[in-house]
C-alpha cells in the first residue's frame, strides 16, 4: 500500500507536470515538427504517410530517423544551454514553490525533446488539440519519458510495454486504458514518486546534475552538455529499439528515405 509520502511524492512531480506542459512553446505540433523534419530528405508521400501514419509506416530508414533525432537533440541542448532561465520561464511557475526557475527551464526543453523524439519514433500525437491540460494517459507517458531520461528502469519497462500495445494494436492514440489503470499504470507511479522525491526533497536539478551553477541567469553550458544530452541521448536509443520504431511492426508504405546527412538542427 502506498504511503502518504510516496502519494505526497507523486502528487508534487504530476503537478509540476501539469504546469510545465501549459509554458509557451512546450508542446510540440506532431504534425508540423514532422513535415518541417522530414521534408528535406523524404518524398513528399513519405512525409504525407508519416504525418498521417508514422514514419515506420512511411519506411524511412532508421539511419535518417537517428540523424534528425540527433540534430532535434542538439537545437534543444543549445536552446536550453542559452537561453537565460529567468527571461524564458513565465510566473505560472511560481505556482510550485519548489521548482526554481532555472529547473523550470530546463525541464521544459525535456519535454519538449521527448516529444520531438517520440514523433519521430513513431508514437502518436501526446495532446488532444482541444483542453488546457493533458490528459492523464499523456501525463502518465510523459512522466515515464522524463524517467526513460533520468535512467530508471521502471520507466524503460513502462515504454516498452506501452509500444508494444501501439505496435499490436495499430492504433493512432495512446492505449489510455493501460496507461491509467491497466498493467502499466502501477509503474508509472512508481516512477512518479521516484522523481517526486527528488523533487519534494529540492534536489530535483541534483538528479540533473550535482549542481546547475547559473551565471547571470544563463544555465550553464558545462551542465547542459554534461546532462541534458546524454538524458536526450538515453532516451532516442531506447524508443529506437522499441516495436513502434521497426518498419516490420507496420504495413509499409514507401520506397525508403534518403540516407542524405541530416546533420543540420532541426528548427524549434
Amino acid at each position: 500500500m502506498e504511503s502518504a509520502e510516496d502519494t505526497s511524492s507523486s502528487s508534487a512531480f504530476g503537478k509540476t507536470l501539469v504546469v510545465a506542459t501549459k509554458l509557451p512553446g512546450v508542446r510540440i505540433d506532431r504534425a508540423e515538427f514532422l513535415h518541417r523534419s522530414l521534408s528535406r530528405y523524404c518524398t513528399d508521400e513519405q512525409v504525407r504517410v508519416a504525418i498521417s501514419e508514422t514514419p515506420a509506416v512511411a519506411g524511412i530508414s532508421a539511419e535518417v530517423l537517428a540523424k534528425l533525432a540527433d540534430a532535434a537533440i542538439t537545437n534543444e541542448t543549445t536552446k536550453v544551454t542559452a537561453l537565460s532561465a529567468a527571461a524564458g520561464i513565465p510566473g505560472g511557475f511560481a505556482l510550485i514553490g519548489t521548482v526554481p526557475a532555472d529547473t523550470a527551464q530546463y525541464f521544459a526543453h525535456m519535454l519538449r525533446i521527448a516529444q520531438k523524439l517520440a514523433y519521430l519514433y513513431s508514437w502518436p500525437d501526446l495532446f488532444d488539440q482541444d483542453g488546457d491540460e493533458p490528459d492523464d494517459a499523456t501525463q502518465n507517458v510523459l512522466t515515464l519519458f522524463v524517467g526513460v531520461m533520468f535512467g530508471v528502469q521502471a520507466a524503460n519497462k513502462g515504454i516498452s510495454m506501452v509500444a508494444e500495445k501501439l505496435a499490436a494494436q495499430m492504433v493512432k492514440q495512446l492505449p489510455k486504458q493501460a496507461l491509467t489503470q491497466g498493467v502499466v499504470f502501477p509503474i508509472v507511479r512508481t516512477v512518479a514518486k521516484h522523481l517526486g522525491v527528488q523533487l519534494t526533497k529540492g534536489t530535483f536539478a541534483k538528479g540533473i546534475a550535482k549542481v546547475i551553477p547559473v551565471v547571470g541567469g544563463v544555465i550553464s553550458g558545462g551542465m547542459t552538455l554534461a546532462t541534458f544530452l546524454p538524458m536526450a541521448k538515453r532516451l532516442r536509443k531506447h524508443l529506437a529499439t522499441l516495436q513502434t520504431a521497426k518498419p516490420a511492426a507496420h504495413s509499409t508504405t514507401g520506397t525508403g528515405a534518403s540516407d542524405a546527412a541530416a546533420s543540420e538542427s532541426v528548427g524549434p
